[in-house]
């Protein structure tokens, strides 16, 4: 039987200083993992999964209402990060725009992730993005 993965839930009210929360909670989670269970983290997984969490929880704070589900899981060489939020439209990546200001956290999400899933749920939507451990992924090529 495979092991149990390793996995962290908490509920963020969606208020002042929640996304420094999810963002502090993610970096407790992965030295956690790297710490007590040998799980290797480099420097980089560790940036980029708190600026995907930030990214991804400030989405749902800006545009849902109360309390955001966010789920972190390290699956074999990667980190799986979920957020849930009340909202039931799903994102949407926009053309690029050199004069745009703001509004890109989605295209830094995708340029990062090995893999992005957003799906709607019976109740608002789910976002999931995975990001690999270390600097190089299985497949040989610069993780992001």
């Amino acid at each position: 039987m495979a092991p149990e993965p390793m996995k962290a839930s908490a509920a963020l009210d969606g208020g002042i200083g929640c996304i420094a929360e999810a963002r502090h909670r993610a970096a407790a989670f992965l030295t956690h993992a790297q710490q007590d269970y040998g799980v290797p983290v480099s420097a980089r997984a560790l940036d980029l999964t708190q600026l995907v969490v930030s990214e991804l929880v400030t989405n749902a704070c800006k545009y849902a209402q109360g309390t955001i589900l966010m789920d972190l899981r390290v699956v074999g060489a990667l980190v799986e990060v979920s957020v849930w939020d009340s909202d039931p439209v799903l994102p949407v990546a926009r053309a690029a725009e050199p004069g745009r200001v703001g509004q890109h956290g989605l295209e830094i999400v995708l340029a990062v992730a090995e893999a992005f899933e957003a799906q709607r749920e019976p109740v608002g939507k789910r976002i999931t993005v995975r990001l690999a451990l270390a600097d190089d992924t299985p497949a040989g090529r610069a993780a992001g």
